[in-house]
């Protein structure tokens, strides 16, 4: 993992950052309907292969691997894992998880079985221990779609990486769709970049057929 520090007095982006972290703090939020037919029907497992697309996405740009350290050092790392949940039906409760991303999607299948494996069952929060600091979270609601989602954070004008919700895919046209919010931090990406990363996405699962 490396942390590269960004110089706020040659960063082009220093007056959205500045304004929208510090004048007038600002997330925000977006559903956005992705075609998930051709990985359904590869018979590969869903929710492990999302993450992996997910990550894929996510690692190809620097502004979705923006981090603010506690003593408020801006930058990003070279590298970010997922950090996803799970569900356990015996107490209606949830654990947070984690793999790491690797570009080959079998090796990352399998160690995500393997995480599985060892704390899946894990009851609260967190079990697996050692979460690194490069993470950025996904969990996923099974039982419903949506068109809307939001995540009111109280003290999450300084968290700058995406956040992402799965809901229930369904049919639509003869295509299954899934919804997925993104919660972005507008200091660090607008509406454009949230954009062009489900289309990297999206570009990810056609090539799946």
């Amino acid at each position: 993992m490396t942390f590269h520090k960004i110089d706020l007095d040659t960063w082009p982006r220093r007056e959205y950052f500045e304004h929208y972290f510090r004048a007038v703090p600002c997330t925000y939020s977006a559903v956005f309907r992705l075609d998930v037919t051709a990985l359904r029907q590869s018979g590969r497992k869903f929710y492990p292969s999302m993450l992996h697309h997910l990550s894929a996405a996510v690692n190809r740009r620097t502004e979705f691997r923006m981090t603010c350290l506690p003593d408020g050092t801006i930058g990003y790392y070279d590298l970010v894992h997922p950090c996803f949940t799970v569900f356990h039906k015996d107490t209606e409760t949830f654990s947070n998880l984690w793999t790491p991303y690797v570009p080959d999607r079998d090796a990352f299948l399998a160690s995500f079985d393997r995480v599985m494996t060892e704390w899946g069952d894990r009851p609260g929060l967190t079990p697996q221990p050692d979460v690194p600091e490069n993470t950025f979270p996904v969990s996923t609601l099974p039982w419903a779609s949506f068109e809307g989602f939001n995540l009111n954070l109280q003290h999450g004008y300084t968290y700058l990486p995406p956040i992402f919700t799965m809901g229930k895919f369904a049919e639509s046209g003869g295509r299954i769709m899934l919804p997925l919010a993104v919660q972005a931090h507008h200091a660090v990406c607008d509406g454009f970049h949230v954009c062009r990363l489900i289309g990297d996405l999206q570009e990810l699962l056609d090539a799946e057929s």
